[in-house]
């Protein structure tokens, strides 16, 4: 493995300390990362802020450019970053592949966006005219489920807006970004692109810094409210994409065997570690049984081992600390409900835990109503679709949902009284370049992605002018 460093105004430096990561298929070290400082941390956001009056002034066309050279480098460098994230997350390499390869796109297509100056009202005599400045330095704070997507949703649409950035990758999956900020600092003036790293006490400290203009968090719902307490001293701006809960609701009628595919993907995909996967299935009992049946079927014929065996399709839960919450939320299942699939982790070394159905529960259980972010997937039975839809909607997580049915027009209509920021008919998860990715209730506050995602990495700023100085004039 390389040697890991920071990066803080161009150049790559060692920590003040160090932190062992843990490879999650083995419970072994896989590498040592640097810790920073503190001072380290400060350090890098002066260098941001130093930077910043010369990239903000750079030509856009020139930061879109460079900012282009980020999935460039990805690409060159693809299959030791599948490696490495395998190795980091406990994903395998297929998934892993995923994350880069979506990465790559994610950078071009954010790149390539514009920022629009607009003529919001003119008279006989007046203009306005609505323009976006960039804010300063941002800082970036990284979760471990998708170390380099979420870098990919963040740091081209600041860099492009005109600011400059510090990263704080987890300090449980620091080395894919470290690494990646060793292959850019050459590309990039120094200061602009700053990665610290820390043992999860530097969060705070950048959240509440003085010349932090901005912070853009992934994370939990309970990080989150921190993050947005220390910013609020000196009215940071804030995008803070939080935990879901995700439901799908699925009628009868749909064709059990591509949804059950659908479930697996939409809800298992990274041991079910992702913010926006589904979390709760609400099926209709026409289909609950055979719906069940199938899907447990398709969890069995996983194959759980070395992540980076071609013939592994799933890996372990990412930490200890994740690991033993989660075989909270299975006992909760085996409790609450009846587990027809998995329900068991290896005795082995590493987080291995099988994915697992659990039938036969209702909502008022833990694994139903709070985020489990593992591989169990409850299953709840219903008649009457406004008592799914109601239920969906009682959660105070919103970050998604789904509706499932052959009637579109019922889907459509069931969509808009979802509440969620994000809602899909016939399909879950799916995100692009030009959409925004969006929370609801505690789920998030504003949006990464697309044109919205890009303008919350400036600051609106309106001109108004008169357009002859003629005194006459004045009472129009």
């Amino acid at each position: 493995m390389s040697e890991y460093k920071l990066l803080i105004g161009g150049a790559l430096v060692d920590g003040a300390s160090t932190i062992d990561v843990i490879n999650p298929s083995t419970e072994e070290v896989l590498a040592t990362s640097p810790r920073a400082s503190e001072a380290q941390l400060d350090q890098a956001v002066a260098a941001a802020k130093a930077a910043f009056p010369a990239w903000a002034a750079t030509p856009i066309a020139e930061r879109r450019r460079l900012v282009k050279q980020i999935a460039d480098v990805l690409e060159a460098n693809a299959d030791e970053f599948y490696r490495l994230l395998s190795l980091e997350v406990g994903r395998t390499i297929g998934e892993s592949k995923e994350e880069i390869d979506y990465t790559v796109e994610f950078i071009r297509g954010l790149a390539d966006l514009e920022i629009k100056e607009d003529v919001v009202y003119e008279d006989e005599f007046r203009i306005a005219v609505q323009e976006r400045r960039p804010l300063g330095v941002v800082g970036t704070i990284i979760p471990w489920n998708f170390p380099i997507l979420l870098v990919g949703f963040k740091v081209p649409s600041a860099l492009l807006a005109g600011n400059t950035v510090v990263i704080k990758p987890a300090p449980t999956t620091p080395l894919s970004t470290l690494r990646l900020g060793e292959l850019i600092a050459p590309l990039f003036p120094a200061g602009v692109v700053n990665i610290i790293t820390d043992a999860n006490d530097l969060g705070p400290k950048l959240s509440a810094h003085p010349d932090v203009a901005k912070i853009s968090f992934t994370g939990s719902c309970e990080t989150g409210k921190r993050v947005m307490s220390a910013a609020a001293a000196t009215m940071k701006r804030l995008t803070l994409e939080m935990g879901g809960n995700d439901a799908a609701i699925i009628m009868p009628g749909v064709d059990v065997d591509v949804v059950a595919d659908f479930i697996m993907y939409a809800g298992f995909t990274n041991a079910g570690q992702i913010c926006n996967c589904i979390k709760r299935i609400y099926a209709h009992a026409d289909i609950y049984d055979e719906l069940v049946s199938k899907v447990a079927a398709r969890c069995e014929a996983h194959v759980l081992g070395d992540v980076l065996d071609p013939a592994t399709t799933y890996g372990p839960i990412h930490n200890k600390a994740q690991f033993e919450r989660a075989k909270e939320f299975l006992e909760d299942g085996r409790t609450n409900g009846v587990i027809v699939a998995g329900g068991e982790v290896l005795n082995r070394p590493g987080y291995f835990m099988r994915p697992t159905v659990v039938r036969d529960i209702t909502d008022g259980t833990r694994l139903v109503d709070e985020e489990q972010f593992a591989p169990i997937m409850p299953f709840i039975k219903f008649t009457d679709v406004e008592d799914a839809l109601a239920r969906a909607n009682a959660s105070p997580f919103a970050l998604g949902g789904s509706i499932w049915t052959p009637d579109i027009d019922l889907g459509n209509a069931l969509a808009g009284r979802m509440e969620a920021g994000m809602v899909w008919v016939n399909d879950h998860g799916s995100a692009f370049v030009t959409t925004p990715f969006v929370g609801a209730k505690q789920s998030g506050l504003g949006a990464e992605l697309g044109v919205e995602g890009l303008l919350a990495f400036t600051q609106l700023h309106v001109v108004y002018r008169r357009k002859q100085l003629q005194y006459g004039h004045l009472e129009a």
